[in-house]
């Protein structure tokens, strides 16, 4: 089995694995806990051993790329220490490996193989479903998409339900393309209203070309079937929630559907009504009289693309515990937003409405037995946020000089000059400025100042600030340290998913389906029930990709 395009391994290996990482960041985490803008307030770079301090502070950006975060073999620029030359080997082994074989001697470095011919259009998804998407997404529904169907295949259920479906790109994707019955479930009215609309579109453009078809072929276009169009249903995924009111949930008739006649299907109930785009006459819609009822069906698997911090999780616990559910591909995303013991509810995630909910609460990290008894399990939420960071994007940033690398120093300097004015404001939310990299540092200290309402003509140590400015080259290489351990958090986090599956009897794997590059978050977390060696499932596909000449 190769490891670099999935990775299903015994659950003793996993927890050998777990327990690894625990302890490097047990020792390290300090690293990927600390705030960069606290550079100078807190002295990071004096929390750092001084063999490293040597090492590693006369290194330039591109230097520090080829040294210290790339895996290739390189050569260094002076002796380090063998206690850093050691963990940049230990951060690296001990990771998911994020390249797929499909990626591996791609003569781009960051776009895939089809965007070669045109950078904004994949060159193997249908012009229909590139329409009002962007490349990043293209590239991600085409290849969820396939996964998905090979899932379906193996466990021979062939309905989906798409959990954060947003507008729609990849269940229309499925429906249509990969022709899966599917549920798409999704909070935000306005996004279900933009994917029932662009079903429509998808629907017009598919008859016109079918009667085109017909015509030319001289038959009768009702003798053509068409896929079953996505059943969009308005909801919240509570993931308190059992996976009993999971299913009432999805069985609820308040979706949006498409009828026969080609105007619209109002929901019985009134919180979707105004959900549905009129669809003209002359559009013929897709039947769904074959279609059963969703409380009738008697299995689906479960698909995430970018479910969001718990969201991710709650999929795991109804696919581990509801016998409807047989499969699932999870694509994880914002991990800083997991709820912990520690941090019940972070910052930006809305707290469960408590009227009803009577359960204990379940927390996104950690899920597994295992994972949770070990040492130094615990992981912050700074931690989990660096996580989120594109490594591959910095790294090239680094390669180039970038000059947006100078924003963390001056967010580090900023912060000197905030707690200076008053000593309680700390990490204040500064957010994103325009152009930041380009501005004087002046500059973007009154624009700084203006954000968190203090005065921006506050006067500044020009020589304080400068030596500060001067320390540049330092705070890149901190913070890259602290992205060299980031996918060891990741990877932390995974495993504690694939623990708790395994726990339970599960067979479980990752793959690393697109190119980190162009979607950091790129591994997916695959499961079936009864299906014990996803690797050779998994591996039977990538080899057909390739037969196929589907990548370069």
């Amino acid at each position: 089995m190769s490891d670099v395009l999935v990775r299903e391994v015994s659950l003793e290996q996993n927890k050998l694995l777990a327990a690894n990482i625990s302890r490097v960041l047990s020792l390290y985490g300090h690293i990927t806990d600390s705030y960069i803008i606290e550079f100078f307030t807190d002295n990071l770079w004096e929390t750092l051993p001084e063999s490293w301090r040597i090492a590693l502070s006369d290194l330039s950006a591109p230097e520090l790329a080829d040294q210290l975060l790339s895996n290739k073999t390189t050569s260094y620029s002076s002796v380090w220490p063998l206690s850093l030359l050691a963990l940049k080997v230990t951060a690296q082994s001990l990771a998911f490996q994020r390249t797929s074989r499909h990626d591996i001697g791609s003569g781009d470095r960051k776009r895939p193989a089809e965007f070669q011919v045109n950078h904004c259009q994949s060159s193997l998804l249908d012009p229909l479903f590139r329409k009002h998407v962007k490349p990043k997404k293209q590239h991600e529904i085409r290849r969820l998409g396939k996964l998905v169907k090979k899932l379906s295949d193996v466990t021979r259920c062939h309905h989906v339900v798409d959990i954060g479906s947003g507008q729609g790109h990849l269940s229309r994707v499925l429906a249509f393309s990969q022709g899966l019955g599917v549920t798409a479930i999704e909070a935000d009215r306005n996004l279900v209203t933009m994917a029932t609309k662009f079903d429509h579109d998808l629907i017009y453009m598919l008859n016109k070309e079918r009667r085109r078809l017909t015509k030319s072929a001289s038959y009768d276009i009702t003798s053509i079937r068409s896929p079953t169009p996505p059943r969009h249903v308005l909801a919240c995924v509570d993931p308190q929630a059992s996976w009993e009111e999971f299913l009432i949930q999805l069985a609820d008739d308040t979706e949006t559907t498409i009828d026969t006649s080609g105007s619209e299907t109002r929901a019985s109930s009134t919180c979707t009504q105004d959900l549905v785009t009129p669809i003209a006459a002359s559009r013929q819609s897709v039947s769904s009289s074959d279609q059963l009822p969703f409380s009738q069906m008697n299995s689906f698997i479960l698909t995430g693309l970018h479910a969001c911090g718990d969201l991710s999780v709650a999929m795991l616990r109804h696919f581990a515990r509801c016998p409807k559910v047989v499969g699932i591909t999870s694509v994880a995303c914002c991990y800083m937003k997991l709820t912990t013991c520690e941090v019940p509810q972070p910052p930006g995630v809305l707290a469960p409405s408590p009227q009803g909910n009577t359960h204990l609460p379940q927390y996104g990290y950690p899920v597994s037995s295992w994972v949770s008894g070990l040492p130094g399990h615990k992981l912050s939420y700074k931690s989990r946020e660096v996580a989120c960071h594109a490594i591959e994007d910095y790294i090239e940033r680094l390669k180039g000089e970038s000059d947006v690398l100078r924003v963390h120093c001056y967010r580090a300097v900023l912060e000197t000059v905030i707690r200076g004015v008053d000593p309680t404001m700390k990490r204040a939310g500064v957010q994103s400025i325009k152009n930041a990299h380009r501005l004087p540092f002046t500059e973007y200290a009154k624009k700084g100042l203006q954000r968190v309402g203090l005065d921006s003509n506050t006067a500044i140590h020009h020589t304080v600030v400068e030596n500060m400015l001067v320390q540049h080259q330092k705070v890149v290489a901190f913070f890259s340290l602290a992205l060299l351990l980031a996918p060891l958090v990741e990877t932390m986090i995974l495993l504690d998913r694939m623990i708790f599956l395994q726990e339970q009897g599960y067979h479980c794997a990752v793959v690393p389906l697109f190119k980190p590059e162009f979607s950091p978050r790129n591994l997916v977390l695959v499961a079936a029930k009864g299906v014990r060696h996803l690797s050779d499932m998994l591996e039977d596909m990538a080899s057909g990709h390739l037969r196929a000449g589907e990548e370069e």
